[in-house]
């Protein structure tokens, strides 16, 4: 499903007007799997998105932090109490899918992005 989210990515991606930054269509709510990462490339930046089985989204950077391979999207979903997390595939550190915090590292942070679903497309803004 990777490849459909990245074509999607440059046949869809819309600006949303706005100052400084902007809001992104990147694509369809149903084409992200619940509990699955998907890699997509917004406004020239790799951006690994995320739906919860609540249907949360939310969309961070698709670089681990620990060592810069574009990974991110093959990470492993959960979460720790309330909070959704995502765990690197290369060496396990678990993130705040919400706050980008690392739960075993202080030294590590994973940049996140604001994520929201606007007429049944997520949006992420850059």
């Amino acid at each position: 499903m990777t490849a459909v989210l990245e074509s999607a990515a440059r046949s869809f991606v819309q600006r949303i007007a706005g100052a400084g930054t902007a809001w992104h269509r990147v694509c369809a709510v149903e084409d992200l799997e619940p509990g699955w990462g998907e890699a997509a490339l917004v406004a020239g930046r790799q951006v690994a998105l995320f739906r919860t089985a609540a249907g949360e989204v939310f969309a961070v950077e698709q670089a681990d932090p620990a060592t810069g391979a574009h990974v991110m999207a093959r990470g492993i979903t959960g979460s720790r109490g309330p909070r959704p997390t995502l765990a690197s595939p290369l060496h396990k550190e678990v993130y705040d899918l919400g706050t980008g915090e690392c739960l075993g590292n202080p030294e590590l942070r994973l940049g996140t992005f604001a994520a929201r679903i606007a007429e049944g497309y997520i949006e992420v803004e850059l």
